[in-house]
C-alpha cells in the first residue's frame, strides 16, 4: 500500500516520546513493504537534515515544509478561533502538497500523528465529508487525549493562563470529536485514554488501543551498583515540557533536603534536552546535575540506582518509565505516571502520591535488597513480555486492512 503520514514533527532523531512512537510506526510499515511518504512541517533549518536522515534510515520519502514565524501562526489561530496547537503546526505549503497527493489517486491510506494534523484532512476538498468520492483509509493516532492535558494545565494555573488553557482544552476537544466522526479508525496509547474519551461518544466501535513499545536491544540492564551509601536518582525527558518540569521541581522542593539528610552522598541527575531556567537553577544545589541534551540516554539509566517519576500532570503512557524498566531500574512513580502501563504496583514498580509516601518508598527500596532486586528483575521481564514493537504495532497493520507482518 501507499501511505501518507502526516507528522507534526519529523520523527528523527527519535529522542522524545511522540517522535519515538511515530518513528517505530513508520519503520514497522516500511518493513511490511508499504511505500511511505511523510509530510511534516519544520521550524529550524537543521530539521531538513533530519528528514534526509530518516529517508536514508528507513528507505521512505520525507517532504518538509517551513512554518511561518511563531507569532504569526498563533495570531492566525486567535483570529480564526482555531486551537493554538493546530495553528502552531499548520503550513499552507504542506496542505497544498497533501492535496496534490490525494488528487493523484495513487495513495491508499493516511495516518495522522495527533489531532493537530487532522485539519489537513478536513481542509482537503476531496476528503472533507463522509460522502467523499475519494476512498482513502483514514487512520488517526491521537496518542494522548490532548484536551484533557490542557484541562489539567487549566486546573493548575492562575490567570491569565487559566483562560488560555481552558480555551485550548475546549477547542481541541471539538477537534478530537470531529476527528472521531471522520476517520475510519482512531488509536490512543492506553485504555485509560480510550475510557476517558469514550464517555463523550454515543458509540466507540472505531476506538482502539495502540500502545508503545521499547527497543530492548538499545535499552537493557547495566551492571548492578551498590546503591545504599551513594544512591543515584534519575529523571529523563524534555525539560521545558511542563509535566516534566513540574515533576522535577516538586521532587526537589518536597524531598531533596530530606534525601540528602538521610544519604549525604546522594545524587539526582536530570537528563534531557531544553531545560527551562527553573530546571537549570537546580544544578546549583548540592548533588543535582542538569545535563541538557545528551547524545545517548542509555548510559544514564545504567548509571542510576532509582528512577523517579513523580508526575502530578500527565496524559498517556510515560515512555521514560518503560525505558527505565527495560534497563532494570526500580521505578517509583505516582498513579498518574503509571497510567496505561501494565505494571503491578509493589511487584514491578512502587507507587507513591504524597511527599511522605514517596520518601518511604525511596527508603524501602534502598534499604531492602530483596525488594530492590525483585523490582529490577520484574520490570525488565515485564518489558520483554509485553512491550516489543512488533507485538504492539500489529494493530496498526490490521487498521490498514492488511495482514500482520511480524
Amino acid at each position: 500500500m501507499k501511505v501518507v503520514v502526516l507528522s507534526h514533527r519529523i520523527p528523527f532523531p527519535a529522542n522524545k516520546g511522540e517522535k519515538i512512537r511515530t518513528f517505530h510506526q513508520i519503520q514497522y510499515l516500511a518493513d511490511c513493504g508499504h511505500e511511505i511518504t511523510v509530510l511534516a512541517p519544520y521550524e529550524h533549518a537543521e530539521e531538513i537534515s533530519y528528514g534526509k536522515a530518516l529517508e536514508g534510515r528507513l528507505n521512505i520519502k520525507a517532504i518538509m515544509f517551513p512554518l511561518k514565524a511563531k507569532w504569526l501562526r498563533l495570531a492566525r489561530g486567535l483570529v480564526k478561533n482555531d486551537p493554538l496547537t493546530l495553528s502552531y503546526f499548520y503550513s499552507a505549503g504542506l496542505q497544498k502538497a497533501f492535496d496534490r497527493l490525494v488528487s493523484s489517486g495513487e495513495y491508499d491510506a493516511v495516518l495522522c500523528t495527533g489531532s493537530a494534523m487532522a485539519p489537513y484532512v478536513f481542509r482537503n476538498p476531496e476528503l472533507a465529508g463522509q460522502g467523499s468520492p475519494v476512498h482513502l483509509r483514514l487512520i488517526m493516532d491521537f496518542m494522548d487525549l490532548d484536551s484533557d492535558k490542557w484541562r489539567q494545565y487549566q486546573a493548575s494555573s492562575g490567570l491569565p493562563m487559566k483562560i488560555v488553557y481552558g480555551r485550548e482544552a475546549r477547542l481541541i476537544n471539538q477537534l478530537e470529536l470531529r476527528s472521531y466522526e471522520r476517520f475510519d479508525e482512531c488509536f490512543f496509547i492506553s485504555e485509560n485514554e480510550v475510557d476517558l474519551f469514550s464517555r463523550q461518544l454515543p458509540e466507540t466501535r472505531k476506538l482502539k488501543v495502540l500502545g508503545n513499545g521499547i527497543n530492548t536491544s538499545a535499552f537493557f540492564p547495566g551492571p548492578r551498583r551498590n546503591a545504599l551509601r551513594k544512591p543515584v536518582f534519575l529523571f529523563t525527558g524534555v525539560m521545558n515540557y511542563r509535566p516534566n518540569e513540574d515533576a522535577v521541581l516538586w521532587f526537589v522542593d518536597a524531598l531533596w533536603e530530606r534525601i540528602k539528610a538521610e544519604w549525604p552522598d546522594a545524587e539526582f541527575i536530570v537528563a534531557g534536552m531544553d531545560p527551562s531556567n527553573r530546571i537549570k537553577q537546580l544544578g546549583r544545589l548540592p548533588g543535582i546535575t542538569v545535563t541538557g541534551l545528551v547524545e545517548d540516554i542509555v548510559p544514564f539509566y545504567q548509571k542510576a540506582d532509582v528512577f523517579i517519576a513523580p508526575f502530578r500532570i500527565a496524559r498517556g503512557v510515560q515512555n521514560k518509565v518503560l525505558q527505565a524498566l527495560a534497563c532494570g531500574l526500580p521505578v517509583i512513580t505516582t498513579r498518574l505516571g503509571l497510567e496505561g502501563i501494565k505494571a503491578t504496583p509493589g511487584e514491578d514498580v512502587l507507587v507513591a502520591d504524597t511527599e511522605q509516601e514517596f520518601f518511604e518508598a525511596i527508603k524501602k527500596v534502598l534499604e531492602t535488597e530483596k525488594l530492590y532486586n525483585s523490582l529490577s528483575l520484574n520490570g525488565a521481564a515485564l518489558i520483554q513480555r509485553e512491550y516489543s514493537w512488533d507485538g504492539v504495532l500489529q494493530g496498526l497493520a490490521r487498521a490498514l486492512e492488511v495482514k500482520d507482518c511480524a
